[in-house]
């Protein structure tokens, strides 16, 4: 299928994975410590939500994310349905003082914007969940290291995570990747009819 995506994302971080656990297992918490990505998070139904998410590119996704598997500290299944379908694997590994994190994502567009251009500018729309999932990182490290504060004072030093505000002129630049795919799409398709 045209609109079908897979991705994994791997994770290095410093901390524990009972305590990357802890942070991944809230999705209520996502919009204050991931607010780069994650617009609105309402809880429907228990381990059940309401998601509206954004990367870089100029368009939100609305889809609800049930968890379906939790298996402390180590693994999350959350299944995914609205503008993406599919399941996605949270795989948490400690490592020494480190902990790996693997995402294994499978999903369908359904949305109707990536459902039809998917074909002319997956690239984009790739690099755009990387880019979210980068931001992811950078969030949880600095999660982490409020969650080990041992006073206010050290937390209150730890900066804030990127927010949808500072976006802006990254959409603008992603409206621009997304033009310009498009172009390099309907290029290759012409080239490829001759």
């Amino acid at each position: 299928m045209a609109n079908h995506y897979h991705f994994i994302t791997r994770w290095r971080v410093k901390g524990t994975a009972e305590e990357v656990f802890e942070i991944l297992s809230a999705p209520l918490e996502y919009q204050r410590w991931w607010p780069s990505v994650y617009l609105m998070v309402r809880e429907t139904a228990p381990g059940k939500v309401k998601l509206l998410t954004r990367g870089w590119l100029p368009y939100t996704l609305r889809w609800e994310a049930t968890t379906s598997e939790v298996h402390r500290p180590d693994r999350i299944v959350v299944q995914a349905s609205g503008d993406l379908d599919g399941r996605g694997i949270w795989s948490i590994v400690q490592n020494g003082l480190v902990t790996d994190v693997t995402f294994d994502w499978k999903l369908t567009s359904t949305k109707p914007l990536l459902r039809y251009l998917t074909p002319l500018v997956r690239p984009a729309f790739e690099a755009n969940h990387r880019w979210a999932m980068e931001q992811g990182r950078k969030s949880l490290e600095l999660e982490l290291a409020r969650y080990r504060s041992a006073t206010v004072e050290e937390m209150n030093i730890i900066p804030p995570p990127v927010g949808p505000k500072e976006l802006w002129n990254q959409a603008l630049a992603g409206g621009a990747v997304l033009a310009a795919g498009l172009i390099a799409g309907l290029l290759k398709t012409q080239t490829s009819s001759e």
